[in-house]
């Protein structure tokens, strides 16, 4: 398939934001529980939630880019009984409202109010919004793997595993920005969103290898035989019946080399997973003996966020690059 980067962009930042906003309420939901210790104030909650909504919002602006006609986006959510995409038009600014609410409560701790404190648990209006959010967030990650596992013609992407890398690649990159955020803001939560991270670091590496394993060891059930019904054992073609390029040579086929894939699948694995736990696991080690000052703890971990989010995007380009279109057996050929 070509991958189209209105898309890349449109999943990895609603991505990025929603585990960002899993990270915040995951906080406050030991923090309540008492099991952490909860943030001094609202700052760390309201600027997360911020920037959870800036991600959503600009991955929801990047999909317009994608459209024919943008004027039409509306009609997307016409199909909701049957369409995946349809779910995920609804899901999405429904999510986006939720998070705006959950952060107004924090920006407004007026309106927060208290509705049980009884021994160990404590629980108020956020943590209540945050519950239903959450289920939302969810809902929208497996709406989002589901739009290309249903597809039963792209072998690549028909597996559950494309669900479940879409959720741990999205939290794992949340929970990243959130130990880069909580350094300044919240300190006590640094080496818990860190050790969070490494665990959905570890996860989302052993789903994602998994799904390269099992496409590396896929076989096309389409051929030019069963294309055009003759079963006869030497079938060539010379031309796909025009001269020039179409809709379907240029949609659904990317066009680079077996060498440039195998470059860009090196590179997301280093990129998305091994470097940025370098750089996580140096950094904690230095908050840990207090080796380096914050702010250079801090410059080692957003440089950490930028660099798995590059490998986000490589993953992402070469996960719509993977898969191979049955049509691409006729229209590939140009003469």
């Amino acid at each position: 398939m070509h991958p189209a980067f209105s898309v890349i962009f449109l999943t990895t930042l609603i991505g990025l934001g929603q585990g960002l906003f899993l990270a915040i309420y995951t906080a406050q939901v030991y923090s309540s529980l008492r099991v952490i210790e909860p943030a001094s104030n609202n700052t760390f909650y309201v600027v997360c939630s911020f920037i959870a909504l800036v991600c959503l919002v600009a991955g929801l602006a990047a999909s317009f880019f994608h459209l024919g006609h943008p004027k039409r986006a509306w009609r997307s959510a016409a199909m909701w009984r049957t369409s995946w995409l349809s779910r995920e038009v609804i899901v999405l600014p429904l999510s986006i409202g939720l998070i705006l609410i959950y952060k107004l409560l924090h920006v407004f701790p007026e309106l927060n109010l208290s509705l049980l404190d009884v021994g160990a648990i404590s629980v108020n209006l956020s943590l209540l919004v945050g519950a239903v959010t959450t289920l939302m967030v969810f809902a929208l990650f497996i709406c989002t793997g589901m739009i290309y596992a249903c597809l039963k013609f792209l072998q690549e992407w028909r597996s559950w595993l494309t669900v479940v890398n879409f959720l741990l690649l999205g939290t794992m990159s949340g929970f990243m920005l959130a130990t880069a955020l909580s350094v300044s803001m919240a300190p006590h939560l640094v080496n818990f969103y860190g050790g969070w991270s490494i665990i959905l670091l570890s996860f989302a590496f052993m789903t994602r290898a998994a799904m390269l394993i099992r496409n590396q060891r896929l076989r096309s059930r389409s051929s030019l035989k069963t294309a055009i019904g003759i079963r006869h054992n030497q079938i060539t073609q010379k031309s796909q019946g025009s001269m020039g390029g179409s809709f379907n040579t240029r949609e659904f086929f990317h066009g680079k080399t077996t060498d440039f894939l195998r470059v860009v699948k090196i590179g997301f694995i280093f990129m998305l997973f091994v470097f940025p736990n370098i750089l996580l696991a140096t950094a904690l080690y230095a908050v840990h003996l207090n080796l380096l000052s914050t702010s250079s703890v801090q410059v080692v971990l957003f440089v950490a966020v930028l660099i798995q989010y590059a490998g986000l995007v490589m993953e992402r380009w070469f996960f719509f690059a993977e898969a191979r279109h049955p049509q691409n057996l006729y229209y590939q050929t140009i003469s």
